[in-house]
């Protein structure tokens, strides 16, 4: 007996406890067959809203998907969810013929899934006025309710802050780790601190820092203006001994691309902004790599002389 109950029930809620008792274990049990399939799990965060998350969880998706990944994308902003938005996806929830079968997630392409709570609501322009409990339920069905299939990344996509989502992802999703994202100011960086300190409460590796919003590039003369300062993120990340996956200069293409849900950032197109998030994508590649990878690596250690030693390359040590 679990102790929500706080010792109020009678027989009818005896059963009613045993019973939903019964139901988490039951989800726990689809949770761990859903991650089960999939390889390495990457939570996309922040202390601070406005910095770019979601772009920059969109295009790391994206990204990875155009290096021959499988990749799901799970939205858990659940108060302002833009993931769809920005792909430009419309289609609508199909629920399963059979109840117990998963639910089908949105297909972007080949190598995309898409999980998000707008495409599962009648208007997206619906308010989502949730506490907690509703938050936390929602979060573990869309792992453990969606058909996600075998995986080589899932991208979760989180809210700014330190709250009920990305606490729930946390605690639902084991082995995941987090991409922290920052822009340059001093403003940002203090609640970027915050995120890295959860990190730590909660046990969670973080893969690297994103400096993003390094910078604008003017498409006149091509002279940067550091419109939020620069350096601050990889200052952060030298500060916290973390890994520094990359500066992104502004672009206005990254904004028309958000409203138009063409994203920009993953695309192969030769400037400044996308040759700095390609080394991104790269770097997340190298340290988390994906399935098959490990083993290779492992075996490279073992008849190698490199700096890692023999439990397998890391990219941050050297460059093999």
């Amino acid at each position: 007996m679990g102790s929500s109950c706080g010792g109020s029930c009678g027989s009818d809620g005896q059963s009613s406890c045993n019973s939903a008792d019964a139901h988490l274990a039951q989800q726990d049990i689809a949770i761990t067959r859903s991650l089960g399939k999939i390889r390495n799990k990457i939570l996309v965060m922040s202390g601070k809203g406005g910095v770019g998350k979601s772009t920059v969880a969109v295009n790391l998706a994206l990204g990875l998907a155009r290096r021959g990944h499988k990749v799901g994308l799970m939205d858990v902003d659940l108060h302002g969810p833009d993931i769809c938005r920005m792909l430009n996806l419309t289609g609508k929830l199909e629920a399963p013929k059979n109840p117990d079968d998963l639910v089908p997630p949105l297909i972007y392409n080949d190598n995309v899934k898409v999980v998000s709570l707008e495409y599962m609501m009648k208007d997206r322009d619906d308010a989502i006025i949730w506490r907690g409990p509703l938050k936390i339920q929602a979060i573990r069905q869309f792992v453990a309710d969606m058909d996600w299939g075998e995986l080589d990344y899932l991208i979760i996509d989180a809210p700014p802050g330190t709250g009920d989502e990305p606490l729930s992802v946390a605690q639902t999703v084991p082995g995941v780790q987090a991409v922290v994202v920052t822009t340059p100011q001093a403003v940002a960086l203090a609640d970027v601190r915050k995120s890295i300190n959860f990190c730590k409460t909660v046990e969670m590796p973080i893969v690297g820092v994103v400096e993003n919003m390094s910078g604008f590039i003017c498409p006149h003369c091509n002279e940067t203006v550091d419109i939020f300062s620069s350096g601050g993120g990889e200052k952060t990340a030298r500060d916290y001994d973390l890994p520094f996956l990359g500066k992104v200069p502004m672009d206005p293409r990254v904004v028309i691309a958000g409203d138009t849900g063409k994203p920009y950032l993953s695309t192969d197109e030769d400037t400044p902004a996308t040759r700095a998030f390609a080394d991104v994508v790269e770097s997340v590649e190298k340290r988390l790599p994906p399935k098959g990878s490990v083993i290779l690596n492992t075996m490279a250690a073992e008849t190698s002389t490199c700096g890692c030693g023999g439990g397998g390359c890391d990219p941050g040590k050297c460059d093999c």
